[in-house]
């Protein structure tokens, strides 16, 4: 019996009362984690109440992750159960972040049937720090900005960085994937280039990329007047379609019609849009509605436009 009267408890009794095996408790006891309070005359270990408080902090202390080491040196007051639970949520986290990326990444493989080395490439790309990516981003803009004069509001557009979040959805991950191939792309990266160049010549002209945020202007009014014509329901290959570009372009000559025919095919074709949208993904955003429709029919108006005679205004008898 202790010394505050409370019986002491063989080590079956002891096993009996916290659920744990005599094989366990055993182990426990001779590395010194719990110390028996007194033996049997046959030399049988025997342990007091306290041995049973500190057999279930040992128990939950393992059963929480921490290690032979970090439960002995908690026993001892080396360190505070609050120091290694700080530690082991940290841990924790970087776990549960790995497994969610993990699963964002499988899932994407289970959608997209990718060979082997696609696979890889994918669980590489999705584990990229924000840095790497950031990186990333950074390159393809140095690459198709190198040397021009371009409008910096559109550098800085382009230049929006991914923020893939710590909990991303297969369809982020997707996202992101498909972004970092397509800047790592030769034929986008020149696509691009090409219409950075557009803006840099329309800057040296006095065009509408002359001041910063200009060529966004010109776009927002393109998108307005297509539209308008668009919902009137104004064919493209029509004599009202004329005068919308005559409108939008004031009475442009064919040279300048053949120039601004180029420079919105090569913006159609440049993949941007797939670009911002695949950015707004990543980054949890409404992506903006698309104008290639309102592109396609301008483009036809425009062609149109050299065996189109302007509409005349209906001048009232």
């Amino acid at each position: 019996m202790n010394d505050d009267g409370s019986p002491l408890l063989t080590i079956g009794q002891l096993s009996r009362r916290t659920g744990l095996t005599v094989r366990t408790i055993r182990y426990w006891s001779d590395i010194g984690a719990v110390l028996p309070a007194g033996r049997t005359g046959g030399g049988h270990r025997l342990y007091d109440t306290e041995s049973v408080a500190r057999l279930e902090l040992v128990r939950t202390l393992r059963e929480l992750g921490l290690s032979l080491d970090e439960v002995r040196r908690v026993l001892r007051r080396e360190i505070t159960v609050a120091d290694v639970a700080a530690v082991h949520v940290a841990a924790l986290d970087a776990q549960i972040h790995s497994l969610r990326l993990t699963r964002a990444v499988l899932s994407t493989v289970a959608k997209r049937h990718p060979q082997t080395e696609e696979m890889a490439l994918m669980n590489k790309l999705a584990r990229l720090s924000a840095r790497e990516r950031r990186q990333m981003i950074d390159d393809f803009v140095t690459e198709i900005f190198d040397g021009l004069d371009s409008d910096p509001l559109l550098k800085e557009k382009l230049r929006l960085t991914p923020e893939l979040p710590d909990e991303p959805t297969p369809e982020q991950v997707d996202a992101w994937v498909e972004l970092a191939e397509l800047v790592g792309d030769a034929d986008f990266r020149q696509r691009m280039r090409k219409i950075v160049e557009y803006h840099a010549e329309s800057r040296a002209q006095g065009g509408p990329a002359a001041q910063p945020g200009g060529y966004q202007r010109f776009t927002r009014q393109m998108v307005s007047l297509v539209e308008e014509a668009r919902e009137r329901g104004i064919a493209p290959d029509s004599p009202e379609a004329a005068q919308v570009v005559d409108r939008l372009l004031e009475g442009a000559d064919a040279a300048r019609l053949a120039y601004v025919r180029e420079r919105l095919r090569a913006g159609l074709d440049s993949q941007s849009e797939r670009y911002h949208r695949l950015l707004a993904v990543i980054n949890g955003e409404q992506p903006r509605p698309t104008h290639a429709g309102n592109l396609e029919w301008l483009l036809t108006a425009i062609d149109s436009h050299r065996t189109q005679p302007p509409a005349q205004p209906h001048t009232p008898r």
